[in-house]
């Protein structure tokens, strides 16, 4: 279910086609009348004159003008999801966490090493080869923690040398093989949503990062994370993702309120109650920073409250986005203020009672404190 948006003004979706501006991401779809073609902001493909273009919130909008989705950028896919021609690949990679691949085995496949390398680099943020490591350290990791030998973990997932494998594994993870038993990871992996794809953590108990991957200071609250949990982050999968992904589907296509999924939120007494007193604001509606203090007991906190609010690392689940300024201008979300104001809005439009959003009329462009 597509969310309809009010647009930006045509000066400003013009110059983030130009720049090809990823904050515009799920905001507006560019058509161009002279190919008949509709596209992402991000597209690469050459711009044309700005009086050739009309924009839409959406891609059925664009598709019920005559348009149609443009071969470069593939607008009808969720960014970050993986295109047609890799998914024979990565659900191959699902299926064989231990696989080995070069690239003479990716040309038998049909495909371009240099090219999957690009995507892998795009969207996760590391080569094809590193990926495949990172899944081959992940499995073994839990094949010693759960009893396995280190020597048979170690050639089980494709590895020829003791020495090499120890090595990859200590750089990996931040522990020898053999402290695994007594040592934890959390897994990450890249979410793809309508208006971007997310990082997502996850340990054994829960669900513990939840951030859009282009938020300012992603790195710094990784590092702190992992500072918390007093553990490393690898790339893999992680028993608490599908469940995840499938109830944001389910939220951004309208048919969730409210998330039910183990969670596990490290801070300080105070960041706990102002992420708890997070939880309590109902789908659909907003508070201001003033009564988030009153909420928790402090008053005079709104400043803390604010910084608490913008250490929250459960975007979306923890729903800090619902947060505004005391004169319904929108403040302090990590994720950019249009993502704010698009999440009110779709939350506002779903309302399963039928009535609109309710609260006092949102005003972006005031400055962010979280």
């Amino acid at each position: 279910m597509q969310t309809t948006t009010t647009l930006p003004d045509r000066q400003t979706m013009y110059q983030a086609l130009v720049k090809k501006d990823s904050q515009f991401e799920g905001i507006f779809f560019a058509a161009i009348k002279t190919t008949g073609i509709f596209c992402r902001p991000t597209c690469t493909a050459r711009k044309p004159k700005p009086e050739n273009v009309e924009y839409f919130p959406d891609t059925k909008t664009a598709v019920a003008n005559g348009y149609r989705a443009c071969k470069v950028c593939q607008p009808m896919k969720l960014k970050g999801e993986a295109p047609d021609w890799l998914k024979g690949l990565t659900q191959e990679i699902e299926a064989n966490p231990t696989i080995r691949l070069k690239n003479a085995d990716l040309v038998e496949r049909g495909l371009s090493s240099s090219k999957i390398r690009r995507w892998f680099l795009k969207n996760h943020g590391m080569t094809f080869q590193a990926y495949l490591r990172m899944q081959r350290i992940n499995n073994a990791f839990g094949q010693i923690k759960h009893g396995e030998m280190v020597t048979p973990s170690a050639f089980e997932n494709g590895y020829e040398s003791l020495s090499g494998f120890g090595e990859t594994f200590k750089k990996t993870t931040g522990f020898a093989p053999r402290e695994s038993k007594s040592k934890e990871v959390f897994n990450i992996t890249r979410i793809p949503t309508p208006i971007g794809p997310m990082l997502a953590g996850a340990t054994q108990q829960g669900i513990c990062l939840l951030e859009f991957t282009d938020r300012r200071m992603l790195e710094t609250q990784l590092t702190r994370l992992k500072k918390r949990l007093k553990m490393e982050a690898i790339a893999g999968h992680n028993i608490h993702f599908d469940e995840l992904d499938k109830q944001l589907k389910e939220y951004f296509g309208g048919h969730r309120i409210s998330f039910d999924l183990p969670l596990v939120t490290p801070g300080t007494q105070f960041q706990q109650d102002v992420w708890e007193q997070l939880q309590t604001i109902p789908y659909g509606k907003t508070r201001s920073y003033a009564e988030q203090a009153i909420a928790i007991g402090n008053p005079k906190a709104v400043r803390a409250v604010a910084r608490a609010n913008g250490d929250n690392r459960l975007a979306i689940i923890i729903p800090c986005h619902r947060v505004i300024g005391s004169d319904g201008a929108l403040t302090g979300y990590g994720g950019g203020l249009w993502r704010k104001k698009w999440l009110l809005e779709h939350e506002g439009l779903n309302r399963t009672d039928g009535s609109n959003i309710s609260h006092n009329k949102v005003l972006v462009g005031a400055k962010r404190s979280g």
